[in-house]
């Protein structure tokens, strides 16, 4: 999650050489099409709101009760790079739990992680100005998928039995702290980026590998297959 914006398109440049060098045939459906939306909607090629209008913060959605952010600001990014770095993440990610999860079911986990990261930050930045007392952390708007990205990469640890994983390609990490390292790390390199959005993501992962989430899951999921 970010929250400033630039005109440049050298990042879309560059990823769909990407994609186009990964190639398309090897990309499963919900994840092309995932990151397909994403840069429509960067581009502007769909007749989408402002990210002003969608971004997402505890006053916008408690207070206004403006709920349509909770699933619309992962879909918007501040600028390029921003859109570039997330869906080269989400694409990996993407690629390996769509492969084990299957289509549908991962377009399913993709809908509720997105609400429940939204929620999640919401809830946490909300609990940060009642404990400090800082209306900033409630005013705080926030964009982009990096909080779902997250909460992916703990599910992506729990299905690939890895030892370690190299952090930011460079930094070998058990892979069980592997997303609490990228966490800090992220947030000493890229200081716009929302620190909070990416612990909501862990925090929702965390909930579906350790905790009730996936139960909860796959009983609707399944009550409806």
């Amino acid at each position: 999650m970010y929250n400033r914006r630039r005109q440049e398109n050298y990042g879309v440049l560059l990823l769909v050489m990407q994609l186009l060098s990964f190639g398309y045939q090897n990309i499963p459906p919900v994840t092309l099409g995932t990151i397909l939306l994403n840069v429509a909607i960067y581009l502007r090629l769909l007749n989408v709101p402002t990210i002003s209008n969608v971004c997402i913060s505890a006053s916008h959605v408690i207070s206004n009760r403006d709920v349509k952010r909770l699933i619309l600001a992962s879909l918007f990014h501040a600028d390029d790079m921003h859109l570039y770095y997330n869906m080269i993440s989400f694409l990996w990610k993407g690629k390996t739990l769509e492969t084990i999860l299957g289509s549908v079911y991962f377009a399913y986990l993709l809908t509720v992680f997105s609400l429940l990261t939204s929620a999640t930050y919401v809830v946490l930045s909300h609990l940060l100005r009642l404990i400090t007392g800082n209306f900033s952390f409630d005013h705080t708007c926030a964009v982009g998928f990096s909080g779902i990205i997250f909460a992916l990469k703990v599910l992506t640890t729990e299905y690939t039995s890895t030892d370690s994983i190299f952090v930011m390609g460079m930094i070998p990490v058990p892979s069980k702290y592997a997303m609490w390292a990228e966490l800090i790390l992220i947030s000493f390199m890229v200081p716009e980026a929302s620190f909070l959005g990416h612990l909501s993501g862990i925090l929702v992962g965390l909930l579906y590998a350790k905790g009730p989430l996936r139960s909860l899951m796959n009983s609707l999921y399944f009550s409806f297959a």
